[in-house]
């Protein structure tokens, strides 16, 4: 018996007694109680009532490669490799990083229920408790190296957005250079990483966390504004539903922009840009610089005007916030 098997049973969120478990793992009742415990550890909340069993308040939507790969067009589905699923790992970026250093893993997927050390960009920490989110990594071969990613993440943000519009949420805004807002609060976010040659062949691991069902008291170390989908939606939404509808979108964007660049995408990016024409404040660096957001060039750098002149800001560890 795994601690998966015992999750998939418990999922429903209704009680279930250490007998009825029992037989249907095929395991004694002590190991049940010690499965439990492990299950616990991985901070999901478990009700224990003597003569009822245990239940898990509200139940789990666990994540199902099988039937995410049942929801893939044919695209996406010829081009996804391989599939890591685990429980818990210390962060999928991490994960894909360290194996993309030893060997081709492109079209590779690593995904998470829960991470325990999630990393944002400028190393931020990403909240990332069991089975209320998406956590995941794609990694992607590129021949002409970091000159030819710019923009990037840009696609990525995209991408996210118009799988979100697919499944029936609108109104979620993009904010350069890797972060989906719904209003003024942070939905999701995208880190990238690369290995390989800087100026050739490269792999780069596309991190994208987003924010479907969070639980405000796992979100206490969140030092800004944020949301959920359930909360946008006022109902549950389909991890594996989500999953599926976000490669359907990235896995043929990834493919253009690996043709063209970012130019055939950046006007349907300024469409969807949270800041345009607004007043913002610019870090870079040490540096803080005011102006109006002006959008993105074709390369994907940041558009912003000061005193009627307006420049481009590439990269680098660069945020924008409303001044």
């Amino acid at each position: 018996m795994t601690i998966r098997s015992l999750l998939s049973v418990l999922a429903d969120g209704r009680f279930h007694s250490g007998r009825e478990l029992g037989e249907q793992l095929q395991v004694s009742r002590s190991a049940i109680w010690k499965q439990i415990r492990k299950v616990e550890e991985l901070g999901v909340e478990i009700y224990s009532v003597k003569g009822r069993g245990y239940r898990l308040p509200g139940g789990l939507d666990l994540l199902e490669i099988s039937a995410v790969r049942d929801l893939l067009k044919a695209e996406a589905a010829s081009q996804l490799g391989e599939v890591a699923l685990e429980l818990s790992m210390e962060s999928t970026n991490l994960e894909a990083l360290s194996l993309s250093q030893r060997q081709d893993c492109h079209g590779r997927l690593f995904v998470a229920e829960q991470q325990t050390a999630g990393r944002g960009r400028r190393g931020r920490q990403w909240v990332s408790p069991f089975g209320r989110n998406l956590y995941f990594s794609l990694v992607w071969r590129f021949e002409h190296g970091a000159a030819a990613l710019e923009g990037l993440s840009l696609v990525v943000g995209l991408a996210l957005k118009k799988a979100l519009a697919a499944s029936g949420i609108e109104g979620v805004g993009l904010k350069w250079p890797n972060d989906l807002l719904f209003g003024n609060a942070k939905l999701a976010g995208i880190l990238l990483e690369m290995t390989g040659d800087a100026s050739g062949e490269c792999q780069v691991i596309i991190g994208i966390g987003l924010n479907v069902a969070m639980q405000p008291e796992q979100a206490e170390a969140i030092d800004q504004p944020w949301t959920d989908l359930q909360s946008i939606k006022g109902g549950t939404v389909s991890r594996n539903e989500l999953l599926a509808a976000v490669l359907n979108e990235l896995v043929p964007m990834l493919d253009r922009f690996k043709q063209f660049g970012f130019e055939p995408f950046a006007e349907e990016w300024m469409a969807a840009n949270a800041f345009q024409s607004l007043p913002v404040e610019l870090q870079l660096g040490d540096q803080l610089i005011q102006g109006v957001c002006r959008g993105v060039n074709g390369s994907g750098a940041l558009l912003l005007e000061r005193e009627g002149e307006t420049k481009a800001y590439h990269g680098g560890e660069i945020s924008v916030r409303r001044a």
